[in-house]
């Protein structure tokens, strides 16, 4: 009997849970979703990489444009033609009535510069998430996270409480009617908090505004691209005039000089890869701000193995669209930080298993069958 009596002492001992709130006050918490963490890669590092390259390409080609010059232009007037006309970047044309046009093509050259831009404003939502809502996120998650593990604890301690009233008393179940009438295991602190967060909306608000903000820098990027397209991308050569300062009244400068583009197609390749990569991840950033719309129930779920936790019975949660469901995300992506979650998991699991389902309805019951008490529940 007593060999009995130490091997459930030695399997209760073994149900604790250790204590690891200080890795996680050290940064082990995940504060970006998956997701979120994925579009901040693309948005901000795709075109950083493109604009690598195209710098890259810009300082190993040379001159980015090529002009025909006249067959009696030397080698230093060719050169000047070439420097005139990429610093003005002015396309002299005619239209269907003969009148002389013009058109600025200035936007190739700031491309590159520009796509810079896209990239910091594609990481101004993740520095308003960072400081805005992470810090408090992180203490909510810290605060949370420990309290399900020591209620977890709390319960297997309830059950070594009861192994010794049992040693001590011939009747231990009383305790356990006791135990239930009195709620010794309700969890006020935890449940109360929770609930709390139901009716805060400060990280949802920030969580959606981060959202509508990437969607309307892709938006706009979008827009950006299509409008070099439809404007500039088009058009690879154009008519370049140098009569102007001291060579104006110079006869043997002919009044239009053809050109080229060098780079053109590189930068007709870059913008088509952007503006494609942010199209396919617009679903996503309208994915991510709908999760809100719907509870994550699978992990509180898990938690009403506890005694007295009842966040989904008592019909508490109701919009979804809270601080709460926002934390419920983030306890999903830090999952492996709440060790308990897997011990009540792997519990349930056996619950559903058993032949008797009706006599494990909590944890509790779980460890005082397989400490060998077998107490009663009242009915």
């Amino acid at each position: 009997m007593s060999l009995s009596h130490t091997a459930a002492e030695y399997m209760l001992s073994d149900a604790l849970l250790p204590d690891p709130s200080g890795s996680r006050a050290k940064g082990g918490l995940r504060l970006e979703l998956p997701s979120d963490r994925l579009l901040k890669f693309v948005t901000v590092g795709l075109p950083l990489f493109l604009v690598s390259l195209a710098f890259a390409r810009e300082f190993s080609a040379g001159s980015q444009i090529s002009c025909f010059s006249p067959t009696n232009f030397t080698g230093k007037q060719s050169a000047y033609v070439d420097t005139a006309c990429w610093e003005s970047l002015v396309h002299h044309g005619f239209d269907a009535e003969g009148h002389a046009v013009t058109k600025s093509l200035w936007a190739l050259k700031v491309f590159p510069y520009s796509l810079l831009v896209v990239a910091v404003l594609m990481y101004l939502p993740y520095l308003l998430w960072r400081y805005a809502a992470a810090p408090a996120l992180h203490s909510d998650l810290l605060f949370i996270i420990d309290e399900l593990d020591k209620s977890y604890n709390r319960s297997v301690r309830l059950v070594q409480h009861m192994r010794k009233v049992q040693q001590a008393s011939a009747e231990p179940e009383r305790f356990w009617e006791e135990a239930r009438r009195e709620r010794y295991f309700e969890f006020p602190l935890l449940e109360r908090y929770l609930t709390c967060k139901q009716h805060a909306h400060s990280l949802v608000f920030i969580y959606i505004l981060r959202n509508l903000l990437l969607l309307l820098f892709l938006a706009a990027t979008c827009l950006y691209l299509v409008f070099l397209h439809l404007n500039i991308f088009f058009q690879d050569e154009f008519s370049c005039s140098i009569k102007t300062g001291l060579l104006q009244a110079e006869p043997h400068v002919p009044p239009l000089i053809p050109c080229k583009l060098v780079f053109f197609s590189v930068f007709q390749l870059i913008s088509l890869s952007v503006g494609g990569v942010y199209v396919l991840l617009v679903p996503v950033v309208i994915y991510n701000a709908l999760q809100l719309g719907q509870w994550d129930k699978g992990l509180l779920s898990v938690y009403e193995m506890l005694p007295a936790f009842d966040l989904l019975s008592r019909k508490m949660l109701t919009c979804p669209v809270n601080d709460l469901n926002v934390i419920l995300l983030f306890l999903r992506a830090n999952i492996s930080e709440l060790t308990s979650f897997g011990r009540l998991n792997a519990v349930s699991a056996l619950r559903e298993a058993t032949a008797n389902k009706q006599d494990i309805d909590t944890v509790v019951d779980f460890m005082t069958l397989l400490a060998g008490l077998e107490t009663t529940k009242p009915k």
